[in-house]
């Protein structure tokens, strides 16, 4: 008797270590919508719930008049509907092609009308292929073709890529999603590096979508950095808004030019950033650091300092 009730006590003190375990497994591992996203050369995630919470975004629609006959005809208004966002940054190999230098692969995860979302897929596809149980659609979109499919009752996936290889990757994945592990293998290599709690993230080469002949540009301004300069980024919420970029050079010296480099370039926008008093806030709390063979930006955006930018005109 006293062995059977042992026997029972270690079955369910495994039982329990094993769930814990799991639960632990799912708390880390990256975000269903970007474990479904295809081999990339970048990644990016947002989590719109939190900014949701705290902006109320949703209550001043933004959408633009071209998604006017999308939203009449689903019901999906994306600003309150949609709750993650998953992206795959793909590089063309003709940048001067339909898709331009990056093409994307999609995952969007919220509240959608599947039958009326279906119904308008139906009305407007040029085609349409039956795939792993799914139905994927394609929709013109000025000179490209851009296949959507409807991947449950709150996911749905996009890509603009020329083939279906990436859209193909999404539903093969669909069926290993429960599993922590599961994922691109940049997601495998770089998701560790995310600070926890992180509203929005990136991974990968980043500069990917700002690359010109070789050159990062942002706004017209050149950045020194390699266009296929690997990173890290995250935007993370708590009393304010903290930012985190990690650039992983080569070796610790090109490191140290590239940090020299930003530090410039910093200077010179403080000095712009001093005529804002939120800006000025800004620009004082952003610090660039090497770490060996890393570049590491932080900077904090307070709560305040939102105030006063929304205030200045």
């Amino acid at each position: 008797m006293r062995k059977r009730t042992a026997y029972t006590l270690l079955a369910v003190l495994a039982f329990l270590c094993a769930l814990a375990v799991a639960i632990y497994l799912r708390q880390v591992a990256p975000p269903e919508a970007a474990r479904l996203l295809p081999e990339s050369d970048a990644i990016v995630f947002v989590n719109l719930k939190p900014l949701r919470a705290a902006t109320h975004f949703e209550q001043r629609p933004f959408s633009p008049n071209s998604f006017k006959e999308f939203i009449d005809a689903t019901g999906i208004l994306p600003e309150r509907d949609i709750d993650d966002v998953a992206f795959a940054l793909h590089q063309m190999p003709d940048p001067k092609g339909a898709n331009g230098p990056v093409g994307f692969t999609e995952v969007f995860e919220g509240r959608f009308d599947g039958e009326r979302l279906t119904k308008y897929f139906e009305a407007h596809a040029i085609g349409k292929e039956s795939y792993a149980g799914r139905i994927i659609y394609s929709m013109p979109s000025e000179e490209r073709t851009v296949r959507v499919a409807l991947l449950g009752y709150d996911m749905v996936t996009a890509s603009n890529m020329p083939t279906t290889e990436q859209i193909h990757s999404v539903l093969d994945r669909q069926r290993a999603a429960a599993s922590p592990f599961a994922g691109s293998s940049l997601l495998g290599a770089r998701y560790a590096e995310v600070p926890a709690f992180s509203s929005a993230w990136a991974v990968g080469r980043i500069g990917l979508p700002f690359g010109n002949e070789g050159r990062i540009t942002v706004m017209g301004l050149e950045l020194p950095l390699p266009v296929d300069s690997t990173f890290v980024a995250s935007l993370r919420y708590t009393t304010a808004l903290h930012l985190r970029i990690d650039e992983i050079t080569a070796s610790d010296d090109d490191a140290e030019r590239s940090a020299r480099a930003l530090n410039g370039l910093l200077a010179m926008a403080r000095a712009v950033m001093q005529e804002s008093n939120g800006l000025k806030e800004v620009g004082d709390s952003i610090r660039i650091e090497r770490r060996k063979d890393r570049v590491e930006l932080t900077a904090t955006v307070p709560n305040d300092a939102w105030k006063s930018l929304g205030a200045e005109k």
